[in-house]
């Protein structure tokens, strides 16, 4: 689980940059799409099309009507107005997609499988031979579909964020430090203690010290920053990080 003292961490800027993330372009875009907000959607969905496929998983009944549904609602929403049904007042970009789902599936599910497997334009690159690795490693458990949703879209985010993290530091020539220092993240109590790591890395265990607060900080402010992509206000930044904790505690219960 993510480290948990967040509320005191560094704030999205509640300004007219907000405007400029992700979702709140596609929420905008309403009635008169932009490619803007056709490319903002297109990434979003890009980042987050897993935990779409392991609710169809669940929900349908075999690998290739989940594949073929999932690629055939992600063809329709990036080619169609189904930018017209993306009110801001619903907030989430995880709400608007499940949303979106399940009306696609009530109205589309027979058309969809009545197509040829891979017949259709493939709109994004879904690399489902890897999301069903994935799939398959999840404990078997018998949480609702939308359950498993929601855990899902919780630990994508956090490996988004955690994958920033690594982009960062590997940039600033720090892959060593961030590979031994990751583990102290998760708050789970799981890590080595700093002797330890401090030796392994050649320096002192005040300088670990320093460096774990320094990378915790930062983690905290890229996960703001990547939920902020996925809501229409800065307001919702907290409550998302509220409902992201829930999900992963509640994975590990």
């Amino acid at each position: 689980m993510p480290t948990g003292d967040h509320s005191n961490g560094p704030r999205a800027p509640a300004d007219r940059r907000f405007a400029s993330t992700r979702w709140s372009l596609v929420a905008a875009a309403g009635q008169g799409r932009t490619p803007e907000s056709q490319e903002a959607l297109a990434t979003l969905c890009s980042l987050y099309w897993y935990p779409l496929y392991a609710y169809a998983r669940r929900q349908l009944p075999s690998v290739d009507d989940a594949q073929d549904l999932t690629q055939a609602f992600f063809a329709q929403l990036l080619e169609k107005e189904y930018l017209q049904d993306a009110d801001p007042r619903r907030g989430k970009f995880r709400s608007f997609l499940l949303i979106a789902f399940n009306h696609f599936l009530s109205k589309e599910r027979d058309k969809a499988k009545a197509q040829k497997r891979g017949g259709q334009k493939q709109f994004l690159p879904l690399d489902f031979q890897s999301g069903e690795r994935q799939y398959c490693f999840e404990p078997a458990d018998h949480a609702t579909p939308e359950t498993i949703f929601e855990r899902r879209w919780a630990l994508t985010v956090l490996e988004q964020t955690l994958a920033r993290l690594r982009q960062e530091l590997e940039s600033s020539g720090k892959a060593a430090l961030f590979e031994k220092l990751k583990e102290t993240l998760t708050g789970d109590g799981m890590s080595r203690p700093y002797a330890e790591l401090a030796e392994e890395l050649g320096i002192s265990e005040a300088a670990v010290k320093v460096a774990v607060h320094r990378l915790r900080r930062r983690y905290q402010e890229l996960l703001r920053a990547e939920i902020a992509q996925t809501v229409s206000s800065p307001e919702e930044v907290d409550e998302e990080l509220r409902n992201l904790f829930a999900a992963v505690s509640a994975k590990r219960m």
